[in-house]
């Protein structure tokens, strides 16, 4: 009976990368750890710069470019807003983050969630998240996918002056 071929280095079982021979249980743990490590990021750098009171053009004290399409076409793309929503919810103003761009501010809360949730299954080992995972489907991504509309078209709006 030949021996069993010799696995290359860093590799798991039947050749899957090292990281799926961590048994799950604290593969989900590192995982969940680092998901809220790096939310928590995000939302530190949230609160430490200044949301615009134009509620445009916060990503300009990181030197990124003003957004081109306002530029352009003196129009918001569908993202423009959310880092001013990002610094006023990371800074507790929920209600400012929502009236800059509410997708920004829905994500900041999710973002915010993400923290929680993941220092949960860190610390517990929980499997809530897999329970998550499962609620998404097709229809929430139609449901994120009209949610952003809905969410440009007020920014849009507000842009322009019409609310």
């Amino acid at each position: 009976m030949p021996a069993p071929p010799v696995q290359a280095s860093g590799a798991g079982a039947a050749g899957q990368p090292a990281f799926s021979a961590v048994p799950s249980a604290a593969r989900r743990r590192l995982v969940a750890a680092l998901v809220a490590i790096a939310a928590l990021a995000v939302l530190v750098v949230a609160a430490v710069i200044e949301p615009s009171p134009t509620g445009l053009g916060t990503h300009e004290q990181f030197h990124m470019p003003r957004c081109g399409w306002i530029t352009l076409m003196d129009t918001p793309c569908p993202t423009c807003g959310w880092t001013t929503a990002f610094a006023h919810a990371a800074n507790g103003n929920i209600l400012a983050s929502f009236r800059t761009q509410p997708t920004g501010c829905l994500l900041a809360l999710a973002t915010a969630m993400a923290v929680v949730l993941g220092l949960y299954v860190a610390f517990t080992g929980s499997p809530v998240a897999s329970v998550l995972k499962r609620l998404w489907g097709r229809s929430t991504g139609w449901l994120v996918a009209g949610v952003v509309l809905v969410s440009w078209g007020y920014k849009i709006l507000s842009h322009k002056g019409v609310l």
